[in-house]
């Protein structure tokens, strides 16, 4: 491939008008086509950003040879179909978090994406960041000892109303998917996959999940994470680690840090400090075009078995809260 990869957007929602304007400024990036189902929406969206097509289905995308890779910005239940047809039309994917509704979805579209060789990768952002892979290769470096304790929370006060579409347990509604997918991933960054998971949620009328505690356990090293999701609180949004010499806490937006301060026992605390805008999408999708002029169907930094295992921890959690969503209850789950 070719210094400049072309991009196809997938939904004009917010994310999707987010990440194409830092897709116009980054170099070597193009932006050559939209799709939504509506072709109003994707004709509105083109002229709003100077995109030379705009196709009012998903296969009009998926059949454009000029297209090298989809983002896919539809919501949560839609992304194992979207992402599914592009692959299969051999376009590369950066799929939206969560990867799909759930780790079965996510496991049909690893599977998929293998079998074609295509590239693959779930929007990740936050492991994408400068400042977090800074703070993961101080953890892994034993900056602090061994882990003991990892602390997260991302919660919004809201309210939303009941027909928003975090209330609609149809698309992948709740804090879950769209917050708590944040802390969880953090915690898999520095620990993996844990061995228990406990948790507790506040569920709406509709069943899906207002506010969530979780408890993860770590067997072979003792080690626990306390996270926690909501919609309907304001929550601190601050992360922390804290081994056995020392402690690495993050300030508030803790998935797009601007700063953490690392304490070391018998030591004066360190900073780092990011060196550009931490709050850009522009590094996810600058590993997504380094990947594919290299010829690399997964991203070491947002490696497929990483995003599969976080799905695997999200389906426990609503396991232990009781949250199902409807596709579940049709494929007879």
């Amino acid at each position: 491939m070719g210094k400049t990869v072309r991009w196809g957007i997938l939904a004009t929602g917010g994310i999707a008008e987010r990440f194409t304007s830092e897709l116009l400024a980054l170099d070597g990036a193009e932006v050559v086509a939209v799709a939504s189902r509506t072709e109003a929406s994707a004709k509105s969206f083109a002229d709003r950003f100077g995109i030379p097509r705009a196709y009012g289905d998903w296969e009009g995308l998926f059949a454009d040879d000029d297209v090298d890779v989809v983002y896919v910005a539809t919501p949560h239940h839609a992304h194992r179909e979207a992402a599914g047809r592009a692959l299969a039309a051999g376009r590369a994917v950066l799929c939206e978090k969560a990867l799909t509704l759930d780790a079965r979805e996510a496991a049909e579209l690893v599977a998929l994406a293998r079998e074609r060789g295509v590239f693959l990768m779930e929007a990740m952002w936050m492991y994408c960041s400068p400042l977090v892979r800074r703070l993961a290769e101080l953890v892994r470096d034993g900056a602090i000892g061994e882990v003991r304790t990892v602390q997260a929370d991302f919660g919004l006060a809201g309210p939303f109303a009941p027909d928003h579409r975090l209330r609609d347990p149809a698309v992948g509604g709740g804090a879950l998917l769209d917050l708590g997918v944040y802390p969880v991933s953090f915690a898999h960054l520095l620990l993996g996959e844990p061995d228990t998971v406990h948790a507790h949620a506040l569920l709406s009328p509709e069943g899906v999940d207002l506010n969530t505690g979780v408890l993860l356990g770590w067997a072979d090293t003792g080690a626990s994470a306390l996270l926690s999701c909501s919609i309907v609180a304001d929550t601190p949004q601050t992360a922390s680690v804290t081994g056995s010499l020392g402690r690495i806490d993050v300030p508030r937006g803790f998935f797009y840090p601007e700063r953490f301060t690392l304490r070391r026992h018998g030591h004066e605390p360190e900073e780092f400090v990011s060196g550009d805008d931490p709050h850009s999408l522009r590094h996810e999708a600058a590993e997504v075009m380094r990947c594919l002029r290299a010829g690399e169907t997964e991203s070491p930094l947002v490696p497929l078995d990483g995003s599969l295992a976080v799905m695997r921890t999200l389906d426990a959690i609503r396991t232990r809260i009781g949250v199902r969503y409807p596709q579940e209850d049709a494929r007879g789950l």
